[in-house]
């Protein structure tokens, strides 16, 4: 995979938005996560992502990409909440920043560290401004995330215009893991106004009604995550990727 913005990018003008399937390595055993990468693939996922916001096992999660690596051809992107989630082997990186944190560790300092790693393993940085919304998930306590209420979508699109002015081309709004709630179309429409980049939405996402409205509203990428974690239906996958590449935006 020679460069996966481009490929992203251009994959976009064909499907009209695309499905990222993320794979937490510390949940999913290796063997059920190639198999579950090979099934979301020949579904129409556009790329698979790694990490969690509490991935910690640098190995673990080091096997679990080796072995995705073999079992598939859509690129690998990873998907850090943490240094401890760079590792080598991976297509590209979301080299994010948590911009609505409060600990500077999450806005700069952590990508300092992992700046060394990710030119080392040969990574593709995709320059991305990670935005949490509302509050209670995994990644919301341990990014130490000012709130951003659902309902306030201006503060969302404040972010992630400033995300632009800085030069990230990417802006991911996050509900976070097992959100009791999905990031509303609202608030994605008004970040669409203003962002001119590749807008991705992920939390809480468990139907093709939900994801439907939600590429209506802007988004060019919708993640997947915790709903195929716990058990839910790669029929309700397929029946997503069909709905979301089918609509007019």
């Amino acid at each position: 995979m020679p460069n996966v913005e481009s490929y992203l990018k251009a994959t976009l003008k064909k499907k009209k938005a695309l499905l990222f399937v993320l794979i937490d390595s510390e949940i999913s055993e290796i063997k059920s996560a190639a198999n579950l990468a090979k099934e979301v693939e020949k579904i129409g996922a556009s790329a698979i992502l790694v990490g969690g916001s509490s991935a910690i096992d640098q190995f673990g999660m080091a096997q679990t990409v080796k072995i995705l690596k073999k079992s598939i051809k859509i690129p690998i992107i990873l998907f850090p909440g943490n240094v401890t989630g760079v590792v080598p082997g991976a297509d590209a990186i979301l080299f994010s920043s948590l911009l609505n944190s409060d600990n500077p560790y999450f806005i700069s300092q952590a990508q300092a560290l992992g700046a060394p790693s990710v030119l080392k393993f040969g990574l593709e940085p995709l320059p991305t401004a990670y935005i949490i919304i509302g509050e209670g998930t995994s990644a919301w306590f341990i990014g130490s995330a000012r709130t951003i209420p659902f309902e306030k979508s201006n503060l969302a699109a404040m972010y992630a215009l400033s995300a632009q002015f800085l030069g990230m081309r990417f802006v991911y709004l996050e509900a976070g893991s097992g959100a009791k709630s999905n990031v509303k179309p609202e608030m994605v429409a008004a970040v669409r106004k203003v962002f001119r980049g590749f807008l991705i939405v992920g939390g809480g996402i468990k139907n093709a009604q939900t994801a439907a409205e939600l590429v209506k509203a802007g988004a060019d990428g919708i993640v997947i995550g915790t709903m195929l974690e716990k058990g839910g239906s790669l029929k309700t996958l397929a029946d997503i990727v069909k709905t979301i590449q089918n609509i007019r935006k």
